[in-house]
């Protein structure tokens, strides 16, 4: 029995969808760069959970393109390998019932040759394996390949669609390492695709929990009447991890973690909870909402950026319960660096719904645990009636990203007894508990999307554009300006001046 005709998982929401009506065409996928350990520890092992819930079409076919001298068995050992250690239960069996749908094609990026000789062999796939002339190209590079890559497929023809069949491109972050770089980039790629035909995938958005964003808001009446500055204090937005830049300090030096996760993720996740209700859940229709949001976050002034920011690094410390060097003690940071290993940004959204209501925004490494948060800080009540009116601790409504994936509300309940004293309950959604079953990769879920066609989890390019534009305001004003560079010891939740920029009475959540 194939995969494409096993019973879907109906504890898999991709699998509910393809009931619903929703389905992919046949098409090749071509991955730039399959080499590389994206390919072996993300990409085919979601590819794999998708066939063995039967959501890959039957004529379907992946061909690798990088420089390695591999032959077609070499690269099919080095896949399984990844889906075995990094593939989600059993679908090492989808990968042996599939393995002949993968091919190698060794080629230099910039050889136009290569191209040449790709094209014959995707139309050789198209009538050996009946995929219909349906192209995915997917940039697996760094991103200093994207540019000989989108010139050769436009050079060749490969980006043209033709009647019937269509040619889409994927391009994995960092879109860009500034506004100047990503509207150079972005014309690149238009020079060959049009808008539709392009996914700038951020890997963040096929969270479940981040996609529940719009369900958590949009689908309950007792939620969006309240989403708003009269009754929301402020929002934090947390990314955290444990670990530190590892061999990863020369590309980390070159971004921060401003550029790194604020720029795309923090800012994504921004969107989702500030934006307006979409008129339909169209691709165009959610992201038009989202660059709205991103339109109305105002370019800082140089001067303003110390009071609105903060910046830092870490040092050595101790990290769940191991000695952790510091950043300056990485492999590839120079001694004398001043990238910031922890940033938090306080960003207003001018517009009616939020209008001095703040959102702050920080992001770190070697902070002490992996989390990924969003904690909406409601007002307190205008006033305290209980434990001898003291101030009552404002109400939350969590939403936990990554790793425990969920939704929790605390709030005020009465403590057993003759007295009237208050103290913090919480409500608390597990989507493990509650739905039970696998939790499907969040690449599983962008990979058959763009097979789709659907873009609705993808950057377009004017939120990229404008994300872009707030981020090169505060990075103009930390070169230009008096913004210090703090420390924190690793396996800290970063410098104690982080918490005067919340203002009187706010303290960072410590997750």
């Amino acid at each position: 029995m194939s995969d494409a005709t096993l019973t879907p998982m109906p504890t898999n929401p991709l699998a509910s969808e393809l009931e619903g009506g929703r389905r992919t065409q046949p098409c090749s996928l071509v991955i730039f760069g399959a080499s590389g350990d994206l390919t072996k520890r993300k990409l085919v092992p979601a590819l794999m959970g998708l066939a063995k819930d039967g959501l890959l079409p039957n004529a379907f076919s992946v061909v690798g393109f990088a420089r390695r001298p591999w032959g077609d068995d070499e690269f099919r050992a080095e896949l399984r390998d990844g889906v075995a250690q990094f593939g989600r239960s059993e679908t090492v069996a989808s990968f042996d019932r599939r393995a002949d749908a993968f091919s190698y094609h060794q080629a230099n990026f910039a050889d136009p040759a290569g191209y040449l000789s790709l094209r014959q062999k995707l139309d050789e796939l198209d009538r050996v394996r009946g995929t219909r002339g349906n192209r995915i190209f997917y940039l697996a590079t760094p991103p200093s390949a994207y540019s000989d890559i989108l010139q050769q497929l436009a050079a060749t023809g490969l980006s043209r669609e033709q009647r019937g069949r269509f040619s889409r491109v994927i391009v994995e972050k960092p879109f860009g390492h500034d506004l100047d770089t990503a509207v150079a980039l972005n014309e690149q790629v238009r020079a060959g695709f049009s808008e539709r035909q392009v996914f700038r995938i951020d890997h963040y958005l096929g969270k479940e929990t981040v996609q529940n964003i719009l369900a958590l808001r949009f689908a309950n009446g007792i939620f969006e009447p309240l989403w708003n500055e009269k009754y929301v204090d402020h929002v934090q937005i947390t990314v955290a991890e444990s670990i530190g830049v590892g061999s990863r300090g020369g590309y980390f030096e070159e971004s921060g973690i401003l550029r790194d996760m604020i720029q795309n993720h923090l800012l994504q996740v921004l969107t989702l909870v500030a934006m307006e209700p979409p008129a339909t859940l169209t691709a165009d229709a959610v992201r038009d909402e989202k660059v709205k949001v991103l339109k109305s976050i105002r370019t800082f002034e140089p001067g303003e950026v110390p009071g609105a920011t903060l910046r830092a690094r870490y040092t050595a410390g101790l990290c769940a319960g191991e000695e952790v060097k510091g950043y300056l003690q990485e492999e590839g940071v120079p001694a004398d660096s001043r990238t910031e290993t922890f940033a938090a940004v306080k960003l207003q959204v001018h517009n009616w719904r939020w209008a001095g209501t703040p959102f702050f925004l920080r992001a770190g490494k070697r902070l002490p645990r992996r989390v990924t948060e969003v904690a909406i800080h409601f007002k307190k009540p205008p006033h305290a009636l209980f434990d001898n009116g003291r101030d009552p601790n404002p109400n939350i409504l969590l939403l936990r990203i990554q790793p425990d994936e969920g939704v929790s509300l605390r709030f005020g309940s009465k403590v057993p007894g003759p007295d009237l004293r208050i103290r913090d309950v919480r409500m608390d959604f597990r989507y493990g508990t509650a739905f039970g079953g696998e939790t499907s990769d969040a690449y599983e879920r962008l990979l058959l999307d763009a097979m789709a066609g659907d873009g609705t989890l993808f950057a377009r390019r004017d939120e990229v554009e404008e994300a872009w534009r707030i981020v090169d305001s505060i990075h103009r004003g930390w070169h230009t300006g008096s913004t210090p560079l703090f420390e924190h010891a690793a396996g800290t939740w970063g410098p104690e001046e982080a918490d005067f920029m919340l203002g009187s009475g706010r303290t960072w959540r410590k997750p």
